[in-house]
């Protein structure tokens, strides 16, 4: 019988037997669950409303704030390693290379430490500037530089190389070609690997209550904890969670948009 059946049937009958089983799986999940104590440990009205206006004021305006400041730096910063990497000189080739293998091997968390811990040990009496937003800036700039040098870097080498010859043609020296020509449209090229990496910094913005923070320093997730220790009841981290997903899903809406938009003017 089903050797009758066209191609497009079976592939309708088998989406319809997925989906039965994802059914089957949801209903089995909301029957066997005990939503009263979910309830009781991680929707508590009461702790709900102690949480505002502290966790949006507070907790995630520095969240936004450690994760706009960790991503310019690491755009500059990705920007001159890219560059160091394109470049006919070998040890800059060699510099970027290094930087790039090493901070993309190392977790972020161990970033954090380095920076934390062995930079005021390396360099007694030294300060970094800006406190804590400072430490938390240069640390996830550390990071997603090493991540968006080579986005950078390929979106440089997507660039027709017609368009840095047209511009040496027109007398524009390769230093001003490369900031006028080459660099914006590459930049137009890798907005949505971009932005995606702005997302993931977001997240990673949570490594900050490693470095020691104030309460006025605090992040969601940090914040979160807290709470939590406080009331020992889970409701200020699913709080947190929501509101990291307040920006994420947005953005990721944002990053899918924008692919789709390049997929089209290819």
């Amino acid at each position: 019988m089903t050797s009758r059946l066209t191609r497009r049937q079976r592939r309708r009958v088998s989406q319809g037997i997925q989906y039965a089983v994802f059914l089957g799986v949801l209903i089995t999940i909301g029957v066997l669950a005990d939503w009263g104590r979910l309830q009781n440990q991680f929707a508590q009205p009461d702790l709900i409303r102690k949480l505002f206006p502290d966790i949006i004021t507070t907790a995630l305006r520095n969240t936004v704030v450690y994760t706009l400041s960790g991503f310019v730096f690491g755009l500059v910063l990705g920007l001159v390693v890219a560059l160091m990497r394109l470049s006919s000189v070998a040890p800059y080739r060699w510099v970027a290379s290094i930087y790039i293998e090493l901070f993309r091997g190392l977790p972020a968390l161990l970033i954090f430490i380095f920076v934390g811990v062995a930079v005021p040990l390396a360099f007694p009496g030294t300060e970094i500037p800006g406190g804590t937003y400072g430490k938390v800036a240069l640390g996830l700039g550390l990071v997603a530089a090493a991540y968006m040098a080579e986005t950078i870097r390929a979106g440089i080498q997507a660039v027709p190389k017609g368009q840095m010859e047209a511009a040496r043609s027109l007398g524009f020296s390769h230093a001003r070609a490369m900031v006028s020509v080459i660099i914006p449209q590459a930049f137009r090229i890798v907005i949505p690997p971009l932005t995606n990496e702005l997302v993931l910094l977001f997240k990673d913005s949570s490594l900050v209550l490693f470095l020691g923070v104030t309460l006025e320093e605090r992040e969601l997730t940090k914040y979160g904890r807290d709470l939590a220790s406080e009331s020992a009841n889970s409701t200020p981290i699913l709080v947190a969670g929501l509101c990291y997903l307040i920006v994420t899903v947005p953005l990721s809406f944002v990053v899918r948009r924008l692919e789709a938009r390049a997929d089209r003017a290819r």
